[in-house]
């Protein structure tokens, strides 16, 4: 009954746009721990063991609790005899760590580095797709994931990306700046002479996809190192943090009225593809350079006081 309920709870949360696959494997495993243990409904008591039997952290026992509360809330609302767990019992306030915001010569050295790598065989491109790579995470704030999942056929006309069903399963629109088109432009011109037939805009020295966690991170931290970039920091910059540099220098240029704040703030949210506004302003937190009136008319705009 309860593996029935929970393929029928995933299915329905997957229609509203929810992609849910870890969570859909979690509840696959609670609910056949609870048939094992002859439970029709979901109890409390058997929601913890379970979870202190697959987790080996509170943060691990904390989201998987959570996700069976969320499961058990939605069939307590058919059936009271379904029991919420408490999940808060494995709660531990975190902090965001601060990003790394890059200054333009960082980034003009960054660039410079890797149109120096070294050439692999069987592909020439690897310069070519760094340089790239980072000039449109740059440039474009795009998530690192979005720019490796993007085709030939994303790129529209007039500088128009298209970034496909991304975090939050949602899709964008993200214009490119004349200089970006131009050095796309010739990107593809070397791209066209030596790739194979993979339709991805960045591939490997194999000519397949590129791998985010390998190719990507190993290249960027030679990139660093070879521009001298953060090398003295105890946490090291990482390449995610291009993404919170755009958006902290669009953020330094917005308007300080209020309504132009709530116009930037907006439009900017939307640019980015996130799924709420508090995550824009949160780049506030680490923009200390940012006027006092600006984090105050974001607040209100947080707080709804601004339409």
């Amino acid at each position: 009954m309860l593996i029935d309920d929970a393929n029928r709870y995933i299915a329905l949360r997957r229609s509203l746009g929810f992609k849910l696959e870890k969570t859909g494997r979690h509840l696959s495993c609670f609910t056949h721990y609870a048939k094992e243990h002859g439970d029709i409904h979901v109890r409390a008591a058997t929601a913890l063991a379970w979870a202190e039997a697959v987790s080996s952290t509170r943060d691990s026992r904390y989201r998987r609790l959570q996700e069976i509360a969320l499961f058990a809330r939605f069939l307590h609302a058919e059936d009271p005899a379904h029991e919420v767990p408490n999940y808060h019992l494995f709660y531990r306030p975190k902090s965001r760590p601060a990003p790394y915001i890059y200054s333009p010569e960082e980034i003009v050295r960054m660039l410079d580095a890797a149109g120096r790598l070294r050439r692999q065989k069987p592909s020439p491109l690897r310069r070519h797709v760094h340089v790239m790579l980072l000039g449109l995470l740059a440039s474009t704030g795009l998530r690192v994931s979005e720019a490796l999942n993007l085709m030939l056929g994303d790129l529209l006309p007039n500088g128009v990306l298209h970034i496909r069903q991304t975090k939050f399963n949602k899709s964008r629109l993200v214009p490119m700046h004349a200089s970006v088109v131009d050095a796309l432009h010739a990107y593809l011109v070397v791209r066209q002479r030596i790739a194979g037939t993979d339709d991805h805009l960045f591939l490997s020295v194999n000519g397949k996809p590129m791998s985010h966690r390998t190719t990507v991170h190993s290249n960027f931290q030679v990139i660093l190192a070879a521009a001298g970039v953060g090398q003295d920091q105890s946490r090291r910059p990482r390449i995610h943090d291009l993404r919170h540099t755009f958006a902290t220098r669009v953020l330094e240029q917005c308007a300080t009225r209020r309504e132009s704040v709530a116009r930037d703030f907006i439009a900017l949210s939307t640019y980015l593809g996130h799924g709420n506004i508090k995550h824009t302003y949160w780049y506030l937190e680490a923009t200390p350079d940012l006027m006092a009136d600006i984090a105050s008319a974001a607040e209100a705009l947080v707080a709804g006081e601004v339409a």
